[in-house]
């Protein structure tokens, strides 16, 4: 089943927690990267400041996504102040559509 978990940056420190975890963060989602079928940050509209970030996994449960995002790196450290978990359907799927960078057009 799709998951998609939506996580927005608490307002003060974020910057410095995401500096300081994003090792274990990185590496936390390369021993899951067989269920983790799209990661990225959310941007402010200037494409620079990090607001948040999207994950999508494909688990067989709610629990299951819940246990990956309370075990993420970055949740543990504190730097989400809102995280929400729901189920989706894959609708459309173009994949030719993709970026070939990570911001896209």
């Amino acid at each position: 089943m799709l998951y998609i978990i939506y996580q927005e940056d608490r307002d003060d420190g974020a910057a410095e927690i995401r500096q300081q975890v994003k090792p274990d963060h990185l590496a936390y989602l390369d021993r899951f990267e067989s269920v983790l079928v799209l990661g990225g940050a959310l941007l402010a509209e200037d494409g620079v400041k990090r607001t948040g970030s999207v994950l999508i996994l494909n688990v067989p449960s709610l629990a299951d996504a819940e246990a990956f995002s309370l075990n993420e790196p970055f949740r543990k450290a504190g730097l989400f102040k809102r995280v929400s978990i729901s189920r989706m359907r894959r609708g459309q799927w173009n994949p030719d559509a993709a970026p070939a960078s990570a911001e896209g057009h």
